[in-house]
């Protein structure tokens, strides 16, 4: 089973960026989707991005297109999220997720491992 660990959050202001990164170990993450998902105070979890394990195909919420760029170094074993043009409602706790054998846009109460998640604040 794959063990995360998910690093890159911080406090920036609106119109700034973060990287995030998800290392994985245990195990390859090629058989995995790779998801970002993030959860803000008194909310739902949401998803954020996907990387497919079968095509590299990337998937992003409404939200975050064309400002969120998913990608994956499989010498690295690590998956990042580039967050660009950062805004207040981004602000949550983001976690990566592995997938086995799945494809993206699974609802996250079905998907078994997780990183323990990074705190991102963007401030106004």
């Amino acid at each position: 089973e794959v063990q995360l660990q998910a690093s890159g959050g911080g406090l920036v202001q609106a119109g700034g960026s973060l990287r995030l990164s998800c290392a994985a170990s245990g195990s390859t993450f090629d058989d995995y989707a790779m998801s970002w998902f993030r959860q803000a105070p008194g909310k739902e979890r949401e998803a954020v991005s996907c990387i497919s394990s079968s095509d590299f195909r990337r998937y992003y919420a409404d939200s975050v297109s064309g400002r969120f760029t998913i990608s994956s170094d499989n010498a690295k074993n690590t998956v990042y999220l580039q967050m660009n043009s950062l805004k207040p409602e981004d602000t949550g706790v983001y976690y990566c997720a592995a997938d086995k054998m799945a494809p993206c846009g699974r609802s996250w109460f079905l998907i078994g491992s997780w990183g323990q998640g990074t705190l991102v604040t963007v401030s106004s």
